[in-house]
Order: structure tokens, then C-alpha cells, then sequence
């Protein structure tokens, strides 16, 4: 989900760039962006607590716990 995520940030990134974009449809652009950066950071910082868990148990064995 991330891939896919990071990949809709980049064609959204292309097409701002571009600037051939009305006013509105940019700001639409923009605003789907951060939604997707939102969705990013909090999926990578789900990840890193998740690492942390497994270097944190001792025995390196990993322990789901209920994030949040």
C-alpha cells in the first residue's frame, strides 16, 4: 500500500511540477498529496514501532502488540 502511495505522490509531484494545471485542479492535487503523505508517515511510523518492539524483546523474536 505504501508503493503504491509514494507512486501516487510522484505522478502528483509530476503534474504540479508541470504547471499546466488550473488553480483548482492544483489545489485538488495538493490536497490528495498530503492526504497520501498523512497515510505515509503514519504507516512507516507504524513500522519503525514495530522494529523497535523487536529489538527491544531481547530474544530478537518478534511480539505483535496492539499499536496505539
Amino acid at each position: 500500500m505504501i508503493d503504491e502511495d509514494i507512486k501516487k505522490l510522484d505522478e502528483i509531484a509530476r503534474k504540479m511540477e508541470a504547471g499546466d494545471q488550473p488553480l483548482e485542479k492544483t489545489l485538488e492535487l495538493f490536497q490528495e498529496g498530503i492526504t497520501l503523505v498523512r497515510r505515509c508517515t503514519k504507516s512507516l511510523q507504524e513500522a519503525e514501532l514495530k522494529v523497535k518492539e523487536i529489538l527491544e524483546s531481547g530474544s530478537g523474536e518478534f511480539v505483535e502488540k496492539p499499536v496505539g
